[in-house]
């Protein structure tokens, strides 16, 4: 535990009790807390002292006035000006506020810049999830070895989380949705800035998610996905199928990919930690699809605390409408004037690979949003220690359910120069949170149906 962290931000003694905790749901007086000085996400409601980062209202409650559900989205901040301009001349001024990936992206290409704007706390969740996360709270548990959480649904099952894995599930399990309907692509961009992109249509049904499934019914799944890719031509037609697990050590992960020129549905026996992410050019491990997804017993976790970082938020003007992906890409980061960053408070997690096991990353160190539970910012190390990749997570909450979400990840090489970005949908029709999907979509013989038509 860095006490520097921990004592900074007012943390409780109840963080202190880590390395006497087991595997219990908190106790009454805990939880209570959710309803007092915690937010019902176990978020500090009061601000800090210097009042750059506010008190928690509940977030954004409504849509913009003029918003059109199905368009793309309205920036609600679009009026706030720059506060801050972080350049590489004067980054070691403001090197507290920052985490090591982002003072590395600092040093390595001098073009990359941070514009800070006002902060606001603007995720928000409907009331059932709020009170859930009570329930979680009181109830949850996590297995033995932490390979998996019992008596937990719906979302974030530690909201007043004691141990490092705790928090990894707080992610993995957070609340996106009953189930979403997208179009999508993905670039990998070369040091100079060429890139390509592949277009796919994602099908999501998030069966963890639905208060109505009773939870022994779903059979350990936490979502369902398909995706389509629609381009490039020498690609368009292939297909993925995910079942994906809770406790993927009892029932692992299983996926299928269907190949148009093959024509045949196969099993996908290894899509997990560090094999690579289909179409990623090698720049993404499968286990960084969505930050980090997936099992997480390769590493010890160990929670660090918390800290104010500056991180990607609010990021509706890297989501407007009519934005082409060439004035997002650019060599060695994306535009960074189309970025925002904000201040807030973020819990530290830093993972180090168990004796006798083999992942590319030696080490990673991830930076979770206080108000949502999304990796914002991420680390991964190589086997000599030295930092190799960074990743950042671009967030807004999306007004129909409501619930945040990443807009767009991007992974950056610093040995290579290359990165990859996720989320290049500007031109798309925009993400559809009511397309009534049926766990018969998610289905081997569906996905047979539909590579036919």
């Amino acid at each position: 535990m860095k006490s520097n962290w921990k004592r900074s931000l007012g943390l409780s003694g109840w963080l202190c009790a880590i390395a006497l905790s087991g595997h219990a749901a908190a106790p009454p007086d805990q939880v209570a807390r959710l309803e007092r000085d915690l937010t019902p996400l176990g978020a500090e409601r009061v601000g800090n002292a210097e009042g750059t980062i506010p008190a928690w209202d509940g977030g954004i409650k409504a849509p913009p006035a003029t918003y059109i559900s199905g368009e793309n989205y309205i920036d609600p901040y679009g009026d706030d000006p720059v506060s801050l301009t972080i350049t590489n001349a004067n980054y070691n001024e403001f090197k507290d506020k920052l985490s090591e990936g982002q003072k590395a992206l600092f040093q390595t290409y001098p073009s990359y810049t941070i514009k800070v704007y006002p902060t606001h706390r603007s995720a928000s969740y409907p009331e059932t999830v709020y009170k859930a996360l009570m329930r979680n709270a009181a109830q949850a548990e996590l297995q033995e070895r932490g390979t998996g959480v019992k008596n937990a649904r719906m979302t974030s099952p530690f909201p007043i989380p004691k141990s490092g894995t705790e928090v990894i599930w707080n992610h993995i399990l957070r609340y996106r949705g009953s189930e979403t309907a997208f179009r999508s692509s993905f670039a990998t961009v070369q040091p100079d800035g060429s890139f390509t992109t592949v277009t796919s249509d994602y099908n999501y049904l998030f069966v963890y998610a639905n208060p109505d499934v009773d939870l022994s019914r779903i059979e350990n799944k936490i979502f369902y996905l398909k995706t389509d890719v629609v381009a490039p031509p020498k690609l368009a037609g292939t297909m993925n199928l995910v079942h994906e697990t809770l406790d993927q050590i009892r029932s692992p992960r299983q996926a299928w990919r269907y190949e148009a020129g093959q024509r045949r549905l196969r099993r996908v026996p290894n899509l997990a930690y560090d094999s690579e992410a289909p179409n990623s050019n090698g720049l993404r491990s499968v286990d960084q699809v969505d930050m980090y997804n997936g099992a997480p017993d390769q590493y010890s976790w160990e929670l660090l605390g918390k800290k104010e970082i500056y991180v990607p938020y609010n990021a509706y003007k890297l989501m407007q409408k009519g934005l082409k992906a060439a004035e997002i890409i650019r060599p060695k980061h994306i535009n960074q004037d189309l970025a925002r960053y904000e201040l807030h408070r973020v819990w530290v997690v830093e993972g180090s690979l168990r004796v006798g096991l083999n992942h590319i990353y030696s080490k990673r160190r991830m930076y979770f949003d206080e108000d949502s539970w999304q990796i914002l910012l991420s680390e991964e190390y190589d086997d000599a220690g030295k930092l190799w990749r960074a990743g950042e997570a671009h967030l807004v909450n999306y007004y129909e359910v409501p619930a945040p979400w990443t807009t767009m990840e991007i992974n950056y090489d610093l040995k290579s120069g290359r990165y990859f970005a996720d989320g290049l949908d500007n031109d798309d029709v925009q993400r559809n949170f009511f397309p009534q999907f049926s766990e018969k979509d998610f289905s081997t013989s569906a996905v047979r149906r539909e590579a036919k038509r």
